[in-house]
């Protein structure tokens, strides 16, 4: 039995990734500018803290200098964090700070809160103004602005005057329109399904 013949199929399908390495390399060439930029990570889907996360592995496999601070947590066991800040300091210089507060609906002590994440921010607006940070986490930085923790302005300046090449990722759910117009990139993460909705515990080195 002769094998059929599948060249035209195999043409056509050159043809195509010809057409799209034409459009992605225009895209590169167009990509001329290098300097820092603002990621922000928001919606009500799962995976905006992981993937800010993966971004601070990224960097500091490169031996970038990155400063993590983490607005709402701080009380639970984290297990990226076990591990990122038991590696060595000076091969991997990583500084991870927390509000070491519960979430503020635990907590139901607003000026605990406000006093707890404007010292987080101290930390944060320094590492801001610092040229050897490479990356700066602001994690769950949505609910310190819409909760009125912190300044909304001294905030977006501090962001908007960091230098030149430091990359800033905010995470949180509810972004403000303004959050996401100082963003360069923005992504909306949607939950479709989550397993807690069905009363399945969230679970050791999966959710925490």
């Amino acid at each position: 039995m002769t094998a059929p013949d599948d060249s035209p199929k195999k043409e056509r399908h050159k043809k195509r990734m010809q057409a799209r390495k034409k459009i992605v390399d225009a895209g590169v060439a167009r990509a001329l500018e290098e300097r820092g930029i603002v990621i922000l990570y928001t919606g009500d889907g799962k995976g905006k803290t992981t993937a800010a996360v993966g971004t601070v592995t990224r960097a500091l496999g490169y031996g970038h200098k990155v400063v993590v601070a983490q607005f709402i947590k701080g009380v639970w066991e984290c297990g990226e964090k076990n591990l990122l800040t038991g590696l060595p300091a000076g091969q991997y210089p990583l500084q991870w700070f927390e509000m070491g507060t519960d979430f503020t609906w635990e907590t139901q002590d607003f000026e605990t809160d406000k006093a707890a994440a404007l010292a987080l921010w101290d930390r944060a607006r320094t590492a801001l103004s610092d040229s050897s940070v490479y990356l700066v986490v602001l994690d769950e930085l949505t609910y310190a602005l819409n909760y009125h923790w912190l300044d909304k302005d001294e905030v977006l300046e501090a962001i908007a005057q960091r230098p030149a090449d430091q990359t800033v990722i905010i995470t949180g759910r509810g972004a403000k329109q303004y959050l996401k117009d100082a963003a360069d990139t923005v992504t909306e993460m949607r939950a479709l399904k989550h397993a807690f909705h069905d009363g399945i515990a969230a679970r050791q080195g999966i959710e925490w």
